[in-house]
Parts: C-alpha cells; sequence; structure tokens
C-alpha cells in the first residue's frame, strides 16, 4: 500500500482528490456513484449569506475540449446549508468543505461564521474569483489590496482551515497569492475559471444570456497548471490544483507542477463515479514509479 495521505492546514486528508464546487452539489447527488470514504474530500457548491436565484437561462453551453457556465451562484444561503443539508451532509466519512463566497467584505464574514460553528465542517474554501456574478466575487480576486481585505477581515472571524480560491483572470497570480497567504490563507486553490464566451452565428447573439461566463474543462488545463506551477515557487502554504483534470494523468501532472490535493470540477458531468477511478489511477501511478508516498513527487517537476 502507499500512502495518500496530504495535509492543508490543519485539514487531513486521508487521499489528495477532492471535489471542486459547483460541480457535486452537495454530495448527496452523488450518493449512488460514489464511496465518500474514499474520498479526500468534497466542496459543496458556493454559498452566500443570503438565497440566490442566480443568472437567467440560457446559462451553459458546450465548446471546445469544455464548457461555460455563468449560474451566478444560484443556492438557498447559508441558513439553509445549516439547517436543512448540514444535518446530512455532516455524517459523511469524508471532509466536507463549504464554498463561501459574497457580495461584500461583511457578507463573506457572516457567512464563515455560521459555517465556524458547524462542528462536522473542518474548512471554508473562499471564493474571491466567480466570475458570473455582478457584485463581489471576482472583483475581489484581481486586486492584491482587496484580496488581503477580505481575506484578513474572514481570518478574524473564522479559525478553521481558510483555503482562498484565486482567480485565473489576473495579470500576476503569484502576487495574489502572496498576498493572501500574508493574511492569513491556509492554502490557496486555483484556478477557478477563465472568462470566455460563446456566440451563435445563425441568431447573431450570444450562447449565454450574460454574454460572459467561465470556462472550464480539458481547455484550460495548461493555464491551471503554468498558474500552479508559478504559485508553488511564490508562496510555502499548500497549493490545490483544478482545472481541466479529466483523469489521472492530469492529476499527477499538478502534483509534479506544486500541487499538495487536487479538485475535480467538470469531468464529475460526464462521469460521475470519476474521482474513484482518479483515486486508484494515482496509487497505480505511485506504484508502478515504485514510490511509498504521494508526498515523493508533489512539485518535482524535473526542469
Amino acid at each position: 500500500m502507499v500512502d495518500l495521505s496530504v495535509k492543508i492546514g490543519d485539514l487531513s486528508l486521508r487521499n489528495p482528490v477532492m471535489t471542486a464546487s459547483g460541480t457535486f452539489g452537495y454530495g448527496t447527488e452523488f450518493e449512488d456513484f460514489v464511496n465518500f470514504s474514499r474520498m479526500g474530500g468534497i466542496i459543496v457548491k458556493g454559498t452566500t449569506i443570503r438565497h440566490r436565484e442566480g443568472n437567467a437561462y440560457p446559462r451553459l453551453a458546450e465548446v471546445p475540449s469544455g464548457m461555460l457556465n455563468a449560474v451566478g451562484l444560484q443556492n438557498k444561503g447559508v441558513d439553509y446549508f445549516c439547517e436543512n443539508i448540514y444535518p446530512t451532509v455532516k455524517n459523511y466519512d469524508t471532509n466536507v468543505i463549504v464554498n463561501v463566497s459574497g457580495a461584500s467584505i461583511e457578507d463573506y464574514v457572516a457567512t464563515a461564521e455560521k459555517i465556524n460553528d458547524l462542528e462536522g465542517i473542518p474548512a471554508i474554501e473562499l471564493n474571491i474569483s466567480c466570475p458570473n456574478v455582478k457584485q463581489g466575487g471576482m472583483a475581489f480576486g484581481t486586486s492584491c489590496s482587496a484580496a488581503a481585505e477580505v481575506v484578513k477581515a474572514v481570518r478574524k472571524a473564522y479559525n478553521k482551515t481558510l483555503i482562498v480560491k484565486l482567480s485565473p483572470n489576473v495579470t500576476d497570480i503569484a502576487e495574489i497569492a502572496r498576498a493572501v497567504e500574508a493574511e492569513g490563507a491556509d492554502s490557496v486553490s486555483l484556478i477557478n475559471t477563465i472568462m470566455g464566451m460563446a456566440i451563435n452565428a445563425e441568431t447573431r447573439k450570444p450562447v449565454l444570456s450574460t454574454v460572459t461566463g467561465g470556462l472550464s474543462g480539458p481547455c484550460v488545463k495548461p493555464v491551471a497548471l503554468r498558474m500552479v506551477w508559478q504559485v508553488s515557487k511564490a508562496v510555502n502554504i499548500p497549493i490545490v490544483g483544478l482545472g481541466g483534470i479529466m483523469n489521472a494523468t492530469d492529476a499527477i501532472e499538478f502534483f509534479l507542477a506544486g500541487a499538495t490535493a487536487i479538485e475535480i470540477g467538470t469531468a464529475n458531468f460526464i462521469d460521475p463515479s470519476v474521482t474513484m477511478k482518479v483515486v486508484d489511477g494515482i496509487e497505480d501511478y505511485l506504484k508502478r514509479h515504485n514510490y511509498e508516498s504521494i508526498k515523493q513527487i508533489i512539485g518535482k517537476l524535473e526542469l
């Protein structure tokens, strides 16, 4: 047996495979497809202080080697999560992490405080990088000062593991990573979706109601790998890598680039059991290359 365990701050993962927020619902939708005890963790859909309807339809579009989404953080709010979802997911035999978003610093703090009180939630992923909302979201993740300000405020209110999700829609993502590390982030996750758009040539209209949306899937992997590698050279906290991971080989590439753990997103829509296959594939890779631990390949890209 090889050792697949890793740590993100104070958070211990039995293996480095997690699911990306927005692609796995609350986990309840996938109970028939996965064994939670074989996963490092699940990150539930974006949660805000109040109920959000999200954006108007259409808000999903398939594009070459990927998809665009403009869902807009549709959710029933943090109180609904605490009262109706938490009683179920707290019993899952894995780490359940809540993705927290907001339109203002006060919103982020208030949501984080409510999650902090839930004993069965060991971490949050602070989403300062969503490109599909008109207020907040990505605005906090594209400026060092704004990113630092929101992380500093949440850090004061939240005492468990704090993962900060970074936007790729910036000039220098390493600079943003250093800023949130300085304000107390235990980890950074990257990348969130890349801004894109699709046009219907026949109607001469945008495909999405919002015109632009977040691009994900295999097409973004080269960008994600590059950014993970850059950030790994800039910070001392663990990195959670995501963006176009469809199989175990993709995951291995992220570990080599410097990620301690990974998240699988769009691939869940294609194969609901993909996380199980990736865990098996990582273990097989380590055995074939005579490694005893996943830690032996993290950041071991040979230049």
